[in-house]
């Protein structure tokens, strides 16, 4: 990809300068985000062996109080088509990860965006760090926003008049919990929709991780709140959404996720080795569901003969020796699981993906002494960002991009997103949701988010609108290039079909 000279300019326009940078902050050489502001470049790149041309809007805008003083700015970057005769037929993808805490840099720069990581085909960084064209990006058929909540990214907190900051009460209760987050992002996805002249575009929210709590609950307060009706929602990774996993089904469903990690390092027997993973997955799917679960839920008072034969079978299906499931009692700890899988060979394996290994100061106890995926994934991700940004959109500031943000503590309380979303696509005919996991996944293991799936409509009358896809990889399962493939076309189709035919319309026959 390469930039056209000549094209890349600055519009910057300061909405209040009581909250702006102050001249005084450039004589003291204080940093500084500019509260509103914004460069747009132009690039081409080649996805599905099409030429692409497009323009990238990057910058700062407000998000406002309710007496409309700015209280803090998000960093943005907006991807658009060049070429497109009609907005009310080009869809936008706006892009959230998760965290809570973590900026958009991962979907944004690994996942639909037109540049992705220089990567190898299964994910592990080489140097030199950078990034490449993006072959699979889903900008053909879809403009794509990804935006930084507060304290990501370069988005911030602002000062007040007298240059202090609200206390960290106050910042919690603004920005930093599950209904606060929704609440005022929902506003400012309105100002930007209504900057860009959006408002006739068909909508689609993709969240990542905790993002999925995000996205979840932001379908129903664009809704009820700004009046913005979605098209689709697409949960990569899911967290639990506010609808609960606890006890017997919390430690039951780990299994498959157990299973597939075996299987990738080949720990298990030859039989279940030789068989597929998405044949043999659906075999330990259902003895969870049907053995395991009712197992566990019997407790103490299972029989002898039983619970010797689920011991038996938990052995067989995830690479472990009896004697440890019978240690655990039929409930194994994920974090106990990626410390023994290997602990044999003095290797771990990872949480977010457990296709990676590492290496901890000793082999005895219960857990790993590190992520060694998340480490990997900082190598390659956090220089290339901070290029990309900085030289290829050319969005100069002295601030530090934060990977991961000072957000907590977070208020976790009022988790109803899982129900918000249930009850927007209830309200809204057009909305759709489907899911991604990587069954490598340790962390949001991609059976949890199958039974998520199953409890977000638990009357069945929405099922048709809900889809679930697996890929062999992890949390972020498009870092193999394969998924990255295959996922961005799940993610085209998904968005293609959730477009309704012209004339069609909202209601249920």
């Amino acid at each position: 990809m390469k930039l056209v000279t000549g094209i890349s300019f600055l519009v910057l326009c300061i909405i209040n300068s009581a909250y702006a940078a102050t001249e005084n902050d450039k004589e003291n050489n204080n940093r500084y985000i500019e509260v509103d502001n914004s460069i747009v470049t132009e690039h081409k790149v080649k996805i599905l062996d099409k030429k692409i041309t497009y323009k990238t809007t990057t910058g700062t805008q407000p998000v406002w109080d309710d007496k409309g003083k700015a209280i803090a700015s998000l960093h943005y970057s907006y991807y658009q088509k060049k070429g497109v005769k009609d907005k009310a037929k080009r869809p936008l993808l706006i892009s959230f990860n998760g965290g809570p805490g973590s900026a958009s840099v991962w979907m944004h720069l690994a996942y639909t965006g037109p540049r992705v990581l220089n990567i190898d085909n299964e994910g592990y960084p080489v140097q030199p760090y950078g990034v490449q064209d993006n072959p699979f990006s889903v900008l053909d058929i879809a403009d794509i926003l990804y935006v930084n909540p507060v304290n990501t990214g370069f988005s911030r907190v602002l000062e007040n008049e007298k240059g202090e900051l609200p206390s960290k009460e106050k910042q919690k209760e603004l920005f930093f919990g599950i209904n606060a987050d929704v609440k005022y992002l929902a506003q400012w996805i309105n100002t930007f929709v209504s900057r860009h002249d959006l408002w006739l575009s068909p909508k689609f929210l993709i969240g990542e991780s905790y993002g999925t709590t995000r996205v979840s609950g932001l379908a129903l307060e664009l809704q009820n709140n700004q009046w913005m009706y979605l098209n689709g929602v697409i949960l990569v990774s899911p967290t639990d959404i506010g609808i609960k996993r606890d006890g017997p089904v919390k430690a039951a469903n780990r299994l498959p996720y157990f299973t597939a990690a075996a299987w990738y390092h080949k720990a298990l027997s030859n039989d279940l080795q030789n068989k597929d993973l998405e044949k043999l997955l659906p075999e330990v799917e259902a003895f969870t569901i049907n053995k395991l679960i009712p197992a566990i839920a019997k407790g103490g008072f299972i029989s002898a003969d039983e619970k010797e034969k689920v011991i038996s079978k938990m052995a067989y299906y995830s690479g472990l020796s009896e004697k440890f499931v019978a240690q655990n009692n039929l409930d194994i700890p994920a974090s106990f699981f990626w410390k023994e899988l290997l602990r044999d060979k003095g290797i771990t394996i990872g949480r977010l993906d457990s296709r990676y290994l590492g290496i901890d100061k000793r082999d005895s106890g219960e857990s790993p002494d590190y992520s060694a995926e998340l480490t990997s994934w900082l190598h390659s991700f956090t220089p290339a960002i901070n290029y990309y940004l900085r030289e290829e959109l050319n969005y100069k500031t002295d601030l530090k991009y934060n990977m991961f943000g000072s957000v907590h503590p977070w208020d976790r309380t009022r988790n109803k997103t899982g129900e918000n979303l249930r009850q927007a696509m209830a309200q809204n005919p057009y909305l759709n949701v489907m899911i991604q996991s990587g069954y490598y996944d340790g962390a949001t293991n991609y059976f949890d988010a199958k039974y998520t799936l199953w409890q977000l409509d638990p009357s069945g009358k929405m099922k048709d609108r809900l889809s679930f896809k697996g890929y062999r990889s992890g949390h972020m399962m498009y870092l193999r290039r394969a998924d990255l493939k295959s996922s961005n076309q799940d993610l085209r189709e998904f968005i293609e079909s959730s477009l309704p035919k012209n004339g069609a319309s909202a209601k249920y026959q």
